[in-house]
């Protein structure tokens, strides 16, 4: 298959039609290239913010409401590109209002050509979303079967602890999601380096989606700092250091790599090293004690 890793930039759009230009001139793109799998990054669904006005887009509450209120027409849109391309996506992250629930979960959706597959909410909300924003974690992780293999998705935050890649890897996934959005070139490094290590250690593929560029009217994204990537064990079968494409910083565009589910298969049976294999025995020695000396 070959995937898709979106460096997304934010737009100001005056109305929904602009928007679904957008969309469809990026699907095209990456479909024109031959992708199977689409990835775009967290929060990207924010720019719909602008839609409400300046105004309500530059506060941050406003702009929570207003995003999600347009989350039907954007599954429309998203299904009819799935279908008329013949590709997965997973949709640009946003907020959605749970039945019952005054605050707002994070949530992606991964759209194929037959429909929804299912979405995946944030599970580690960062400080910036606990104190400012107040968003809520998702209550447990999903497994995606699809036509292409099974796919797991770590939300920015999310990638950065392993245990939650894990719990992925072990009910079956082989690629790993991770759509981001990071206003720092350190906010950015400690996702690529979490993205990094959970290919590494669960010999897995993990497709690393950001945001990019400053965004003027919405102070909740105002700046991005990323490059998209697809990683992969710097191991058998894959490049010396595990990076099988990246687009360059803070410039928008699709990063593409072209992966085989038979390699993931390779090097977690034959590796130079079998971290997949050996993960279970860390609990051995765990359990034998810490010294002090």
């Amino acid at each position: 298959m070959k995937i898709a890793a979106a460096a997304y930039p934010f737009d100001f759009f005056t109305g929904f039609d602009a928007y679904a230009a957008k969309l469809e001139t990026w699907v095209a793109d990456a479909a024109g290239q031959g992708a199977d799998l689409l990835v775009f990054p967290e929060y990207g669904a924010m720019e719909l913010g602008s839609l409400g006005g300046r105004d309500i887009a530059a506060d941050l509450e406003a702009c929570l409401h207003e995003v999600a209120r347009w989350k039907p027409q954007v599954d429309a849109l998203h299904l009819d590109l799935a279908a008329r391309h013949g590709v997965l996506i997973l949709g640009a992250s946003g907020p959605v209002f749970l039945p019952g629930q005054q605050r707002p979960v994070n949530r992606a959706t991964l759209y194929g050509p037959g429909g929804i597959l299912g979405h995946q909410d944030k599970q580690i909300m960062t400080r910036f979303e606990r104190e400012t924003w107040f968003v809520e974690p998702g209550q447990g992780l999903t497994v995606f079967d699809t036509p292409l293999g099974r796919l797991g998705v770590v939300i920015c935050y999310d990638s950065e602890f392993p245990l939650l890649a894990r719990a992925l890897v072990e009910a079956g996934a082989d690629i790993l999601l991770a759509p981001s959005c990071t206003d720092s070139h350190r906010g950015f490094t400690r996702v690529r380096v979490g993205a990094m290590a959970r290919a590494l250690e669960n010999q897995c593929i993990v497709v690393h989606a950001p945001t990019v560029g400053l965004c003027d009217f919405c102070p909740a994204v105002d700046e991005n700092v990323g490059s998209a990537a697809i990683y992969g064990p710097p191991d058998l079968g894959f490049p010396e250091t595990g990076i099988l494409a990246e687009t360059p910083l803070n410039q928008p565009g699709w990063a593409y790599a072209d992966i085989r589910l038979d390699a993931i298969a390779e090097v977690r049976r034959n590796g130079a090293v079998l971290n997949h294999r050996h993960w279970a025995e860390q609990a051995s020695r765990v359990a034998m004690g810490v010294k002090t000396a």
